[in-house]
């Protein structure tokens, strides 16, 4: 694979539905455990940051968590919707976090950031680690955005992330053929091609992981809510017009048609799991092209005969 082409996602589409689920509390049941699978990850790690980034942070649900591993972390929030940026302020800037009053000690200033992922305008080399929880399954343009991390980690320095795969929502797709609804769910990278993505951006030793969580419900209206809170769809090809009673009730019995011999309903997500190191001053492109990172350029060294 040379390079992923752009997913059938409108980010206008994931602005809109993150902004009406604002400030994501509800959607913590996941993004939470899985932020706390990622910190048990990183606990195998021996890096001391300052710099973290947490991109795609949402209400910087991730901060508190984050500070407790990394007292001194300099934090920058950055999210595309203004709404969640807004609630983070609300929750952290304004007043002490939790762990600032355990400890009775001042912590770096916060900074939230409203920005694409793929465009921070964060400096070059200026981070010690990238971390992103769920974030990057929204963004039509993954090869970008791992892009933009390599530009602003130093080198050697760690990314860090989650996202959805391509066997989540099995159930999903399965009840929207079954019902004959003409709509679609977006699509996922497989984490193959995201270990090759990272590899092609400048990033060294990438380790990927995945592994298969099954929700269950006792109703498909459940299921459904839950899906929205999780962000809904924001595919390109969905059903352009807004479903009415009618469809959501085929949708729903055929949903009903999957339950199991415990009378539940599942709902499958694939997580993948990445990090990897950005690697120091010299990378080839694809092009042919050497990139040298910008530490290590300066002026010669002198040495005693000069």
């Amino acid at each position: 694979m040379s390079q992923l082409p752009s997913l059938r996602l409108d980010s206008r589409h994931v602005n809109q539905q993150f902004t009406r689920r604002s400030p994501l509390d509800s959607a913590q049941f996941l993004y939470g455990e899985v932020a706390q699978r990622m910190l048990q990850r990183l606990s195998y790690i021996r890096i001391a940051p300052t710099d973290i980034l947490d991109a795609g942070c949402g209400a910087a649900h991730a901060l508190e968590p984050l500070r407790f591993r990394f007292p001194q972390l300099r934090y920058i929030g950055l999210d595309a919707n203004a709404s969640l940026l807004e609630t983070a302020r609300q929750r952290y800037a304004a007043r002490p976090g939790f762990w600032q009053k355990l400890r009775n000690k001042p912590t770096p200033e916060l900074q939230f950031l409203q920005a694409d992922m793929a465009a921070s305008g964060l400096p070059p080399e200026s981070l010690d680690l990238v971390w992103s929880n769920m974030a990057l399954h929204w963004h039509p343009e993954p090869h970008n955005v791992l892009a933009e991390w390599r530009r602003t980690l130093r080198p050697g320095a760690l990314v860090m992330f989650s996202c959805l795969g391509p066997g989540s929502l099995p159930e999903i797709r399965q009840a929207i053929a079954q019902a004959d609804l003409q709509t679609a769910a977006p699509e996922f990278v497989d984490m193959h091609d995201l270990g090759d993505l990272l590899l092609q951006n400048g990033f060294s030793d990438p380790v990927m992981d995945q592994e298969l969580l099954t929700l269950t419900y006792r109703t498909a209206e459940k299921l459904l809510d839950d899906l929205r809170i999780m962000g809904g769809n924001p595919s390109t090809d969905r059903r352009a017009s807004l479903p009415g009673r009618r469809w959501r009730e085929r949708l729903l019995a055929a949903l009903e048609s999957q339950r199991h011999m415990d009378g539940t309903i599942h709902l499958t997500l694939e997580l993948a799991y990445g990090h990897a190191w950005r690697t120091a001053a010299h990378r080839n492109t694809a092009s042919g092209e050497t990139r040298i990172s910008i530490s290590s350029i300066g002026g010669r060294r002198k040495t005693g005969g000069e």
